[in-house]
């Protein structure tokens, strides 16, 4: 049976630890400044914290922050409280959590927690030093809701998203714009490593030739009702996809094509965390360590 990971913060743990705003601002500040405080203009440690304005000063350039200063925190209008917890919520949420879930949860404008889980998800960046090796998993999936009139077969709203997962491991997912053999195998190449021992698809025509001297492609005939043949499967890669599916239907109900990336990169970034106990802080710390995301930005 596997061990199950014991995450470095629970709901308890958060209510005791953030408590106020004071609480809020000297952990975040601990997470950006671990080795003490320091301008984020021009570097020096000679500053000092001004009570009345709640931010710091530097003594040698003269430049007034706060821990929120040129993160994809700054300017916001929201007690850090609200947004600690709103991180903790979407990390803690396996199918995600709607942004009209969080403007109850929060008692915030919807717009307002739109716009908060939009900058949560711009920060979560999936990092793993090498392309995905071993036994890999490749499928694509046709994501958007149905057209009046249509059958269930139309595609025209459609987006297609492919994913590649590493048996035990972790998963990449992108929006593509074709199903045809120059994407599958660019994705192919851009993330799965040279020496792959072996990738295992449906029997969709574009991905032959995908294997070479160092790794060996097999698949299953789904048309033919083989879905499993010895180890070779495409469970792991459609498990994910029936995880986020289920996240559009019973979290999201709808969701923009225009910002499907940024919902495939919360489910990558869940996904490839799920052994790590600090996944809040790491979140958290995503949020200090980008710039900010502008609202027209998403809205254009």
């Amino acid at each position: 049976m596997a061990t199950q990971t014991k995450h470095d913060m629970n709901l308890i743990e958060l209510m005791e630890q953030f408590g106020d705003e004071e609480k809020c601002r000297l952990y975040l500040e601990h997470l950006r400044w671990p080795d003490g405080m320091a301008c984020p203009r021009c570097g020096s440690v000679k500053c000092y914290y001004t009570s009345t304005r709640k931010t710091w000063e530097c003594d040698s350039c003269g430049y007034h922050y706060s821990v929120t200063s040129g993160t994809m925190l700054h300017d916001t209008h929201l007690p850090l409280q609200k947004w600690i917890v709103a991180v903790y919520l979407m990390v803690e949420s396996r199918k995600g959590i709607s942004a009209l879930q969080l403007k109850r949860t929060l008692n915030v404008a919807y717009k307002t927690a739109w716009y908060l889980c939009h900058r949560v998800r711009a920060s979560m960046e999936t990092a793993f030093p090498l392309p995905l090796k071993g036994i890999v998993e490749v499928d694509e999936t046709f994501i958007g809701g149905e057209v009046k009139g249509r059958g269930r077969g139309y595609k025209g709203n459609k987006a297609v998203v492919i994913g590649a997962v590493q048996r035990g491991g972790k998963i990449v997912l992108q929006v593509i714009s074709s199903r045809d053999r120059k994407t599958l195998h660019q994705f192919i190449k851009e993330n799965i490593h040279d020496d792959t021992e072996a990738i295992f698809t449906d029997e969709w025509p574009p991905y032959k030739g995908i294997a070479d001297e160092n790794t060996r492609h097999e698949t299953v005939n789904h048309s033919a009702e083989e879905w499993v043949r010895g180890e070779v499967h495409t469970n792991s890669i459609e498990g994910v996809w029936g995880l986020f599916k289920r996240s559009i239907m019973g979290s999201y109900h709808q969701l923009s094509i225009k910002h499907l990336d940024a919902y495939l990169d919360e489910l990558e970034w869940r996904f490839n965390n799920r052994d790590n106990p600090f996944l809040f802080r790491d979140t958290l710390l995503g949020l200090l360590r980008d710039g900010n995301l502008p609202y027209k930005i998403l809205t254009n």
